[in-house]
């Protein structure tokens, strides 16, 4: 109650599933555009500027300040 009455916000984090990397990915939902013209992918830009559209399916790990609070499993060879 305190920390609400504080204005404490929440961090979120999606860990995504990176094939060319093989390893998952954190990033701040802050930086995650939801493209409306696109409803089954998620938008980040990189340090380089560079913009990357990566489907939902390879987001694996939702944090909440830090902990885990959802997972998907192990990616498949699909992923």
């Amino acid at each position: 109650m305190l920390a609400q009455a504080q204005g404490a916000q929440e961090v979120f984090q999606l860990g995504y599933f990176d094939r060319a990397e093989d390893r998952i990915i954190l990033v701040p939902l802050k930086e995650v555009i939801f493209p409306p013209a696109s409803p089954q992918t998620f938008q980040l830009t990189d340090l380089e500027g560079q913009v990357h559209r990566i489907p939902f399916h390879r987001v694996r790990e939702v944090y909440k300040d830090s902990q885990r609070i959802w997972h998907r499993g192990e990616a498949s060879a699909y992923s």
